[in-house]
């Protein structure tokens, strides 16, 4: 091998196509993670610098968000993080009760030592930022819990059918702190999640994550029905 080349030594070159595909998957995190509001707009090239890339990967990949519905695209043609009504929200509720409750259930049976041991960690760290009130961190950490959740059901599918209902849902859930915490007075969702993994009990970590999805659903389409009255 000449060694003036590194032919070959990266294995293959980045393409036009990998770097879209980086782009789109990095807005789509943001979508999962509630890093975007609803009714945000998304400029190509403001998005493109805070990612360090040039404006066409960017533009490809906020219309193939568009076509999956994450985003829409208003009559001047400017991409905004959708503005969700009140029977999209119970419907996306809805369906996350029934998959992540699959999940759980799941979980419950599969799940190591070990896994649970981290969710409870993930659970205490959420509390910690919730409580000094740095919500945006307290959302990280919410939907860390969520996802790490997911995994332990062993299921990929699954797992993809959740990320897709969140990309749609994330950005709704930054009004969950736009009042008061929404499990204040009461025994944490995720406390009982880890509780019914430890009993290895199915139908009770089904119940327990359906139960944590209402209550913090009922704040958010509580403040939604608020702002529409």
């Amino acid at each position: 091998m000449d060694p003036d080349t590194l032919e070959g030594q990266f294995g293959r070159h980045i393409s036009k196509e990998s770097v879209s595909q980086q782009a789109y998957l990095a807005i789509r995190k943001s979508l999962m993670r509630s890093k975007l509001r609803p009714g945000q707009k998304l400029v190509a090239r403001l998005v493109a610098a805070d990612l360090g890339i040039s404006v066409t990967p960017v533009r490809e990949s906020l219309l193939r968000l568009v076509s999956e519905h994450a985003l829409e695209m208003d009559d001047r043609g400017t991409v905004v993080v959708p503005e969700l009504d009140l029977e999209r929200c119970r419907e996306i509720r809805d369906l996350r009760t029934l998959v992540e409750g699959e999940g759980a259930a799941r979980a419950a049976r599969l799940a190591t030592d070990a896994e649970i041991d981290e969710l409870e960690a993930i659970h205490a760290r959420y509390i910690a930022t919730e409580v000094s009130k740095d919500f945006e961190t307290a959302l990280t950490e919410n939907e860390n819990f969520h996802f790490s959740l997911c995994r332990m059901a062993r299921s990929p599918v699954l797992f993809r059918i959740v990320e897709n209902l969140w990309m749609q849902f994330g950005p709704v859930l930054t009004h969950l702190y736009d009042d008061e915490r929404p499990f204040h007075g009461r025994t944490h969702g995720h406390v009982l999640v880890i509780e019914s993994l430890r009993k290895r009990d199915p139908e009770l970590a089904r119940e327990a994550v359906t139960q944590d999805i209402l209550i913090g659903g009922k704040a958010i389409l509580e403040r939604m029905q608020a702002e529409t009255a």
